[in-house]
């Protein structure tokens, strides 16, 4: 599973090359009244199929096992969704005096405000070894949250409740969907970016972007585990684990479709999405090299514990 789940992710990363590629080579299929027709296939049919699928394969009755950690639930939470872009929000105050291109970094600020992902943050989290029941409950509520305003959602809910043997039964392949369907929305977006002389991304802020958003991940994933580890936090080793990869994750899968709801027709709206695409592998990259390490502290932060404990 972990290999299917490894090779998919891989395959993902290759489709957006290939979709930015295309883009790059032939915009006029994907703009805006091109043969694509964008202006109805992404901005009605897949953004809606994305929601669609995300309500479907979000597992709500596994939730309820995590409920009752609600300080653990409550520093994710506040972290990811009011920590996390405020911070981002008064780092930018300082680069705004920078020539970095200002759109990449209102791009950064979306991504400060993006939900947690469903999926990745839940795997590395598993692979150390950490609270997957925590992990699934707040990357799937932070998911929640992040399009609660959405009337769609809650039909999705219902949906799945009546269909839930069928889903258990057959398994449809819901990562696989929302792949083609993201690389259908990212081809088009920047379709209409190479076909718009008046936009220019400079290599300089480019690199620039790609150097804070590994600085920000690297910062943030130090600084939840500071957080969590301190004598009075109350947090196991296991908690930790959880906390650092929920916390710091942000999700492309819902990412994308917002950015597109909330800039439509907006000519920058492909130079805002750049640090999105580049923090999603920035972070799975950085989660899987340091899995390792983190599972080798967990273990023996565990083993220490158990060693402390009085014999009866």
């Amino acid at each position: 599973m972990r290999l299917l789940e490894r090779a998919r992710k891989e395959w993902f990363m290759v489709g957006i090359v290939v979709a930015i590629g295309a883009a790059k080579l032939e915009p006029s299929v994907g703009v805006n009244g091109g043969p694509l027709k964008p202006e109805i296939t992404v901005s009605y049919i897949a953004v809606a199929t994305i929601f669609f699928n995300s309500g479907l394969s979000l597992k709500t009755e596994e939730l309820t096992s995590a409920l009752v950690h609600l300080k653990l639930h409550l520093f994710i939470q506040t972290f990811t969704l009011a920590f996390f872009p405020a911070t981002i929000w008064l780092f930018l105050q300082l680069l705004s005096v920078t020539s970095i291109n200002e759109w990449l970094l209102k791009g950064l600020q979306t991504v400060g405000c993006m939900p947690p992902p469903v999926s990745s943050a839940v795997i590395l989290t598993k692979a150390v070894g950490g609270n997957e029941a925590a992990a699934i409950f707040n990357s799937a509520f932070g998911s929640f949250l992040g399009i609660v305003v959405t009337p769609l959602l809650l039909l999705l809910f219902i949906v799945r409740r009546f269909i839930k043997d069928w889903l258990e039964r057959k398994k449809p392949p819901f990562g696989a969907v929302s792949s083609s369907v993201l690389l259908m929305i990212i081809y088009t977006t920047f379709c209409d970016t190479f076909s718009n002389p008046h936009i220019d991304l400079d290599k300089f802020s480019l690199v620039l972007i790609l150097f804070i958003i590994v600085s920000v991940q690297l910062s943030f994933m130090l600084l939840t585990f500071i957080f969590s580890t301190r004598n009075n936090s109350g947090f196991t080793p296991a908690d930790t684990v959880a906390i650092i990869f929920c916390s710091t994750h942000k999700s492309l899968t819902l990412g994308i479709p917002m950015l597109k709801i909330v800039f439509a027709g907006h000519e920058h709206l492909s130079l805002i999405s750049v640090p999105l695409l580049i923090y999603h592998p920035a972070q799975i990259l950085l989660g899987s090299v340091l899995v390792p390490t983190i599972k080798s502290w967990m273990v023996s932060r565990q083993k220490g514990v158990k060693l402390t404990r009085p014999t009866v």
